[in-house]
């Protein structure tokens, strides 16, 4: 198997510092494929400004690593602040949010800067920034252009220097047709707009990720490194990855598991794929077994029924 991992940037991942969160759903990253490296040319011109940025793509697809590789690309001095928008509590989103002001007595040492006041210097991720309460959005936007913060029970405002960078899996464009996302911020964003794409719209970055998914799992349970087989290879580049790079992981991690420790081959795959083809294989191999042995009419049959069922599969894979 070729080693694609030569004459390229290593993929981005999450450090040991940062702990890598059960809740990320991708945890590696590479810009192999040409649109990737588009997109991490895009992202070099970027990140320097003090642009806010919108990364949009699907669940899976990387989103936070590539936020926090802007942030480490930027030069900002401050903390990297991650904030999962849809796990902000309803009762104290607003103190979640820009803090507790002096003397509230329900404000801890750790609540009283709010997510904002702690990426002040540094950069603010909200993930799927869709799910803010519309009423935080008006103040997010305010506190964004204003660069101030109103804390909660405060009389005064505090200066804050915050680089916003939002995410989202879902078209923030008809969440503002439908009533559902606040227009000023989303327009506000979209200067900024960076397009992550799926896995499946970038198959060269597929081997190297598995091969690094192989590397680490490997290296974590002291197992020797397997190559991937050439039609494993290929039906790893059949499958629609609707969970994207996480799906991926978990794919490789198990084929890992169950193979002998030297090539993995489509058996030790867990895609729906492999089921299409292993009943193929049953089927040749019963004509073939067969006193009147296989004519090529009936062999041409089931290599057609047999492309026909991976692609639905591949079709009923896709999100």
């Amino acid at each position: 198997m070729p080693d694609h991992r030569l004459d390229h940037p290593p993929p981005l991942t999450f450090s040991d510092a940062e702990r890598r969160p059960l809740s990320i759903r991708a945890r590696a990253l590479v810009f192999i494929d040409p649109r990737s490296r588009r997109l991490r040319d895009q992202v070099a011109r970027l990140a320097g400004q003090r642009l806010p940025l919108l990364i949009e793509g699907e669940p899976g697809t990387g989103k936070e690593l590539l936020a926090r590789h802007v942030h480490r690309e930027s030069g900002r001095a401050g903390l990297f602040v991650s904030v999962n928008c849809g796990a902000i509590s309803v009762a104290h989103a607003e103190a979640e949010l820009f803090g507790y002001g002096p003397g509230e007595r329900r404000a801890g040492p750790s609540s009283r800067a709010g997510w904002f006041g702690s990426a002040n210097g540094g950069t603010l991720y909200l993930d799927e920034i869709g799910d803010l309460p519309l009423p935080l959005q008006a103040r997010l936007l305010a506190a964004l252009e204003t660069g101030e913060v109103l804390r909660v029970g405060a009389a005064q405002g505090v200066p804050v220097d915050v680089r916003l960078v939002a995410a989202t899996s879902i078209d923030l464009g008809k969440a503002v047709q439908a009533g559902k996302f606040s227009e000023p911020l989303y327009r506000y964003l979209i200067d900024g707009r960076v397009s992550l794409p799926p896995l499946r719209e970038r198959p060269g970055d597929l081997l190297p990720l598995a091969e690094y998914f192989l590397g680490v799992y490997a290296h974590r349970l002291g197992l020797p490194v397997p190559t991937i087989g050439p039609a494993a290879q290929r039906l790893l580049e059949a499958h629609a990855w609707p969970g994207n790079t996480r799906e991926l992981e978990n794919v490789i991690h198990f084929a890992l598991l169950v193979s002998d420790g030297r090539v993995i081959e489509p058996e030790h795959l867990n895609l729906p794929e492999r089921d299409a083809l292993q009943a193929l294989q049953r089927q040749l191999d019963s004509q073939l077994r067969s006193p009147d042995g296989a004519s090529l009419e009936g062999l041409e049959g089931m290599l057609r029924r047999a492309l026909e069922e991976v692609q639905r599969v591949r079709v009923d894979a896709r999100p």
